[in-house]
């Protein structure tokens, strides 16, 4: 049996984190084998990428979070697909084609280092105004060097200026705006695509 890959990206303060948990609550009461997971892994290399982001940039930092997403497929994410469960993923490449370009690596050199990683099923997009996302990153504070003022506006303008460039190296985007909507709705909307999607695998 086959499994399902779904993902979840979008700028700092779209909620990415309370829609996974929200969504994989939803799917475990519906009795879907959920694994959720996160890149940055928490593997060796994704605990280095994740935390020494100050440390590594540019080219460096693009090979290193490539070569953790390599491991993480390997390792984590194709087994548990090939034991037929559905793999949530807080993050993928979509983040490193919009944070790796804002780090001064071109989208050309991105495309070519992730055109090997696993396309998923559903690639989810979360998004919401720029002064909802500053909001919510001045309230929670900054998770690394990506995540300062002006810098949500600065991701959600590329995420909606690369939407071409995702459908064409296969990521088919499903956009869901957490500003307008509470995570709760957002959350039922995804879930129940994501069914969707499980019955006709």
């Amino acid at each position: 049996m086959t499994g399902l890959f779904v993902t979840l990206d979008g700028p700092g303060g779209a909620g990415k984190s309370t829609l996974v948990c929200l969504v994989t609550e939803l799917l475990t009461e519906s009795g879907h084998p959920v694994l959720t997971t996160r890149q940055p892994s928490d593997g060796p290399l994704g605990v280095i990428a994740r935390h020494q982001s100050a440390t590594f940039t540019g080219m460096s930092l693009a090979c290193l979070v490539a070569a953790d997403r390599y491991h993480h497929l390997a390792t984590e994410i194709q087994p548990a697909l090939d034991a037929g469960q559905l793999v949530l993923c807080d993050r993928y490449v979509l983040s490193s084609y919009v944070l790796q370009y804002l780090d001064g690596v071109p989208l050309e050199y991105i495309r070519r280092l992730n055109a090997p990683a696993l396309r998923p099923a559903l690639a989810i997009i979360a998004s919401a105004a720029p002064d909802v996302l500053e909001q919510r990153l001045a309230s929670r504070g900054a998770h690394s060097r990506f995540e300062h003022p002006g810098s949500s506006d600065a991701e959600n303008r590329l995420y909606a200026t690369l939407i071409e460039e995702f459908a064409e190296d296969g990521f088919l985007p499903y956009q869901v705006d957490t500003g307008e909507e509470s995570p709760q709705v957002a959350a039922r909307a995804i879930a129940d695509h994501v069914r969707a999607l499980w019955s006709r695998r």
